[in-house]
């Protein structure tokens, strides 16, 4: 068998797992389908998501699903007003047996790494987590750490709620790779959900709901390597870079979409049509991750938003006044 072959068969294997895995999440989770899937994309695009959705919604059981089906570590920390950066990344402590101050880990260094209500903590915190979003590594007093592989932050915020919040600024939102809303159930999804409750499930014990680990993050890491090799034409280039330029001349948006929103809606599409089983991005899968990529990357005018226009509409205009390549 040639490195071809064994690549091919990796990846399927892979693709296999990835699909068992979105139903292995089902079984704690009632519906959601569109947030699972966000997640597996961000995994395998190794990029990051913000979940936005009111309290309630599983946001917190659905990562902590995730993990257990995919058999990596995970770690939740609650973002309050007195949250220090050192809570997150780690600090330097002195350690009296040796006599000399040594590094303590903090919550960062885990496999996914659920942020709770991040805009409840100051800038200062907030910002505590770009060069872990970034570069995958965490600096202190001068060293540098790197952090473990996968490595996904899943922060989550409450749409409905101003008061003692801090708005993540354009600069720190541009760094989540996809924004993904985790939306009250439909009636019939929501009476499973309280059926299974009465039933006994405890969201706390997950392995006596049934969950098992059925994708390792070596299934992951084929999986990242094979949407590597699919293929981008230059026509679905010059489509995603198009889509991008349009927001900029919107007259309902400030801020449009940067260059790098642009090659987040490439790779994002990438992972999709590899999930799909195919080898080759089409405008079809532009579209369908356009919403999740883009919107929190764009910012309304005031009188827009005034008006009642929202980022959705928007995109939505976007999306059909941009010629779709054949």
């Amino acid at each position: 068998m040639t490195e071809i072959d064994a690549g091919h068969d990796d990846a399927e294997r892979a693709r296999a797992a990835l699909h068992a895995l979105r139903e292995e999440v089902g079984k704690a989770v009632v519906g959601q389908e569109q947030a699972v899937s966000g997640l597996v994309v961000a995994l395998l695009a190794q990029g990051h998501v913000l979940l936005e959705g009111v309290p309630g919604t599983a946001k917190t059981l659905l990562v902590r699903t995730l993990a257990a089906a995919l058999e990596v570590t995970t770690t939740r920390v609650q973002f309050t007003p007195d949250l220090m950066p050192g809570d997150v990344t780690g600090s330097m402590v002195y350690d009296a047996g040796r006599g000399d101050f040594t590094f303590r880990p903090g919550p960062v260094f885990t496999n996914l790494l659920l942020a709770d209500e991040i805009n409840r903590t100051p800038p200062k915190t907030q910002s505590s987590l770009l060069e872990a979003m970034e570069e995958r590594q965490v600096t202190v007093d001068g060293t540098t750490h790197a952090l473990p592989a996968p490595f996904l932050v899943a922060a989550t915020q409450n749409p409905v709620e101003y008061e003692g919040t801090y708005p993540l600024p354009e600069a720190q939102l541009d760094r989540f790779l996809m924004k993904v809303t985790v939306p009250l159930p439909p009636r019939e999804d929501e009476m499973q959900v309280v059926s299974r409750h009465a039933a006994g499930f405890d969201p706390r014990d997950l392995a006596a709901a049934g969950v098992r680990a059925v994708a390792t993050p070596a299934d992951l890491a084929a999986g990242t390597a094979a949407v590597g090799r699919v293929q981008v034409s230059p026509e679905v280039v010059g489509y995603v870079v198009d889509l991008a330029r349009a927001t900029r001349t919107s007259p309902s948006l400030q801020l449009g979409v940067s260059p790098r929103g642009a090659t987040a809606l490439m790779r994002t599409a990438r992972a999709w049509a590899w999930l799909s089983g195919r080898d080759y991005v089409t405008p079809d899968d532009v579209k369908a991750l356009a919403h999740a990529t883009l919107a929190h990357r764009v910012a309304l005018r005031p009188e827009a938003e005034l008006e009642g226009v929202s980022t959705t509409s928007v995109l939505e205009s976007v999306l059909a006044s941009v010629p779709v390549p054949r």
